[in-house]
């Protein structure tokens, strides 16, 4: 019995299928408890079937937010690694001009970004595509923290190993290829699960620029309806079925790449 609800520290990540169920299903009880019991307390009328008619806009904003945060989690990863490369250089200019990226990009808001992307920047070149200037926007801000993510787990790597790298004849690009990036992965798949779980949710800002992803359907639903805990648990729900896989992949990785040192 003892096993079932404490674990060993030496065996903290392996538990038995019955030890996971139990524990899970009690974690499940107890938060649905405390959620039954406070909606329970509210004065209000529930008026589900309303909503109900808008299923189709929900539905609609859900595939756009899905449409926005794959191709922003690509084009982000791309973006972090090139000035993560960038950071490293020893070419002076490239590695200023990616601190400048870093520093610029992580010290104001988002939504501020998106606004100045949108309205000025898009506005100057006369580029109307609401969908592109979002997911550009949205990608260059990502993109910022997942240079950092990056840089970090490079260097995380130690000298040791890059100098055997040299000595046994690789070149600068083979060093990173089979040496420091497979490392470095390894070491920013928490990091980068937390960042790309955040990108899924900051793309509800996008909705300032009249993209008609899940959030702004949302509002707009919680407008006509006059029904808001209808339209926003629904959303929830929607973003915790987008992000919760990225969780369970990232641990899926983490322990198929897990070696012992």
């Amino acid at each position: 019995m003892r096993s079932l609800f404490f674990s060993d520290r030496s065996q903290s990540s392996r538990h038995s299928p019955v030890a996971r169920l139990l524990n899970g299903g009690l974690v499940f009880l107890l938060v649905a408890f405390i959620f039954y019991f406070a909606f329970s307390q509210l004065d209000t009328h529930w008026n589900w079937a309303t909503v109900y008619k808008y299923r189709q806009k929900f539905i609609a904003g859900w595939w756009m937010t899905i449409g926005i945060s794959a191709t922003a989690l690509v084009l982000s990863t791309c973006i972090g690694l090139v000035f993560a490369m960038g950071q490293r250089s020893r070419f002076l200019p490239l590695r200023y001009l990616s601190r400048f990226y870093v520093e610029i990009i992580r010290g104001t808001p988002l939504l501020v970004q998106i606004l100045v992307f949108w309205y000025v920047i898009c506005g100057a070149v006369h580029f109307e595509n609401r969908f592109a200037a979002g997911v550009l926007a949205l990608s260059i801000f990502s993109g910022a923290y997942i240079t950092e993510i990056f840089r970090a787990g490079i260097e995380s790597i130690g000298k040791s190993q890059i100098e055997s790298a040299r000595a046994i004849g690789l070149t600068r690009m083979q060093t990173y290829r089979y040496v420091i990036l497979p490392q470095a992965l390894r070491q920013t798949l928490p990091p980068l699960a937390g960042q790309f779980v955040s990108l899924i949710k900051d793309s509800s800002l996008l909705s300032v620029i009249a993209i008609s992803e899940f959030t702004l359907n949302a509002q707009e639903t919680a407008s006509n309806t006059y029904s808001n805990f209808e339209c926003y648990i629904p959303l929830a729900v929607g973003y915790l079925i987008l992000t919760f896989p990225i969780s369970l992949l990232t641990r899926w990785l983490e322990a198929r790449m897990k070696y012992e040192t």
